[in-house]
């Protein structure tokens, strides 16, 4: 492994034709690179676009229909994002076979994660509708709130499977580099559901029901799309289409530490949302629309991350451990830049939008300072997305979920600490900001080892 890591006096450019091959390998990368991120930034931001558009439907119904709703989006987003594992793990998978060339059992590994997607998903909506009640009012919202939060959640819980069928489906095709078909769907996806979501809101008069009900037949119709498209790369591939219950029970096995590091990375957003309904109305509206921005910053730059699984994984399956490393290190230097520009154009564009979100001033002040705050961690948080790109494509699990733990627990300390000194919502948006560093620091501290770099067409 060591030797792999060494650089020929041609490879370091030690000569003119070295130079010149090493300038050719470069643009080459950058290209690579460029292909996979762009249209994964368009996927990656299309869903948050549109709550970002539905928080402001919403919040024209009231600002206690924008607490629930925000109540009711963090127990959903729990429930489904702490399975994001289904599209991390088959990608890294997926990628790794195909750099090791097994296209055929690449795409198998992807179906096996859709059937896990499904059985999953069934379990979770089968929960979430009786349980609704008080995994609402778990949060710790007033009254009123928590009547729309439940009212949210009951109806979208029809759609969990179809949220996770698209999870898994996208790791598939980011696996096998392809990042166009996503956005694809993505976009047509968040189109049609901010239309359909104003329309039943509105014109309907179902108010918070008319959005979740337009969510759920909007996901609905994006799980159908994905599972065709599975299909046809099956049968172009060689794949079989049948439930296969040894390749379920393993990628469900490979994708647990994925799991728990996603599990870890959801505690500090309940507890955010916990600590803000107990701020008052104001200030859970005002963190909902935060963390929706946040949430939509934080794909935005998580693009790089996307490219970085699928390059890594693949440069990994082939062997090629000084391409992966020489992607890592150009990937976090985009990433710090990009995450440069877009906290400038966050903090100084906040009088043109945050109007946008709410009518009510006391929400707009705190939203405002919110953001500055929000703007001042997104250059940390583009270098954190790509490491954790990095080593996901690199198959790195263990690590992640030890580190995630490890990191939550810094926000946990923080946070109530804040809230014990009396700091209020920006108390709590400074423990998220010391959460940040210290995935930084950890994430960093590992990608300058060698443990990461395992090569092979492994889990």
């Amino acid at each position: 492994m060591a030797a792999q890591d060494e650089l020929t006096p041609d490879q370091a450019g030690g000569e003119p034709g070295g130079r010149a091959a090493g300038q050719t390998q470069r643009r080459a990368q950058r290209r690579e690179i460029i292909r996979l991120a762009v249209p994964a930034l368009g996927a990656l931001v299309a869903e948050p676009l549109f709550q970002l558009c539905d928080s402001a439907i919403v919040g024209h119904l009231g600002a206690a229909q924008l607490a629930g709703l925000g109540a009711a989006g963090a127990a959903l987003a729990t429930l489904v994002n702490v399975c994001i594992f289904l599209a991390y793990g088959t990608t890294s998978a997926v990628a790794r076979r195909m750099g090791a060339g097994d296209l055929s059992g690449a795409v198998q590994q992807g179906v096996d994660g859709m059937w896990v997607a499904l059985l999953l998903g069934a379990v979770i909506a089968a929960v979430s509708v009786p349980l609704a009640g008080p995994i609402a009012g778990a949060f710790g919202a007033a009254p009123t709130t928590t009547g729309f939060a439940v009212t949210y959640l009951r109806i979208s819980a029809a759609g969990v499977p179809s949220m996770l069928l698209v999870l898994a489906g996208t790791g598939i095709l980011r696996g096998l580099q392809d990042t166009r078909v996503p956005l694809l769907v993505a976009a047509v996806g968040a189109v049609v559901n901010v239309a359909l979501n104003y329309l039943l809101v509105f014109p309907a008069g179902l108010g918070i029901a008319g959005s979740a009900t337009g969510t759920v037949i909007v996901q609905t119709g994006m799980g159908v799309a994905y599972a065709a498209v599975a299909v046809r790369a099956a049968r172009r591939h060689g794949a079989h289409l049948r439930p296969d219950w040894a390749g379920i029970r393993a990628s469900a096995g490979a994708s647990f530490a994925l799991l728990v590091r996603t599990a870890a990375l959801r505690v500090y957003l309940l507890i955010a949302v916990w600590i803000a309904a107990r701020s008052g109305t104001a200030a859970l509206a005002a963190h909902t629309v935060a963390t929706n921005l946040w949430n939509t910053l934080a794909l935005a730059l998580d693009a790089l991350a996307i490219a970085a699984q699928a390059l890594v994984g693949h440069a990994l399956g082939a062997g090629d451990v000084t391409g992966a490393r020489a992607a890592t290190a150009r990937m976090c230097w985009w990433g710090l830049w990009l995450g440069v520009i877009v906290g400038a154009l966050v903090a100084v564009a906040r009088p043109l939008y945050v109007p946008l979100f709410t009518p009510d001033h006391a929400v707009q002040v705190l939203l405002s300072g919110i953001l500055l705050l929000v703007a001042l961690y997104q250059p940390v948080s583009g270098v954190v997305f790509v490491l954790d790109g990095v080593l996901i494509g690199a198959g790195d699990n263990r690590f992640l979920a030890v580190a995630s733990i490890a990191t939550t627990g810094v926000f946990v300390v923080c946070a109530y600490g804040a809230r014990a000194a009396g700091w209020g919502l920006t108390g709590l948006w400074i423990a998220i900001g010391a959460f940040m560093v210290a995935r930084l620091v950890a994430l960093g501290v590992r990608a300058r080892t060698g443990a990461w770099t395992v090569t092979g067409a492994r889990r």
